[in-house]
């Protein structure tokens, strides 16, 4: 946490100890609208930013605050209703709170409302195209970040044979290697 000795993959005040993020700027260097997101942090411990389609991005939710309040990486998934992104994201939130490590790269249980995920590290090359309010919060790229992938209707995953064509422009691969290679080794 700010202030706290905590450091989760973010940069960090010279000889404190402590992580620099937003938390740390005086309200009123703050608009209205980073004044409403730092306190939302401050009031739940992250907040939702929802990005519509565009071009050929498709949609999305990320979160923002959760490596300074518990240490746990930003999370990020495509094409979902925001507010089942929000369930979602409020899942692992309270999985990692209450000390349960997110496997990476393997079929996870229990994250989705009716079907499993996987779970990736976002590679921070993709940082400034999809995670704006996080890269703002806490001054870089210094974080972490996982990327919530849900299969298609019968359960396959893109990576696998199988998967429904009419989901492949959905989610985008926002790995350093590739999900079948994150998944293989």
């Amino acid at each position: 946490m700010a202030g706290s000795g905590f450091t989760p993959d973010g940069p960090s005040v010279p000889g404190t100890g402590a992580t620099i993020t937003r938390l740390d700027t005086p309200l009123g260097d703050l608009d209205e609208a980073e004044r409403n997101f730092v306190d939302g942090i401050r009031q739940h411990g992250w907040m939702q930013t929802h990005a519509l389609d565009e071009d050929e991005k498709p949609g999305f939710c990320f979160t923002t605050g959760c490596v300074a309040t518990i240490g746990h990486p930003e999370m990020l998934v495509f094409k979902v209703d925001e507010r089942v992104a929000n369930q979602i994201f409020w899942v692992l939130y309270r999985w990692a709170r209450n000390g349960k490590r997110v496997p990476r790269a393997v079929r996870i249980g229990g994250i989705l409302p009716e079907d499993d995920a996987y779970v990736f590290t976002v590679a921070t090359r993709h940082y400034a195209k999809y995670l704006g309010w996080s890269r703002w919060f806490y001054r870089g790229d210094d974080f972490v970040c996982l990327q919530i992938v849900w299969p298609d209707e019968a359960g396959v995953f893109p990576w696998e044979d199988g998967f429904d064509r009419n989901y492949i422009n959905a989610q985008v691969d926002l790995t350093e290697r590739g999900w079948a290679a994150e998944v293989a080794t």
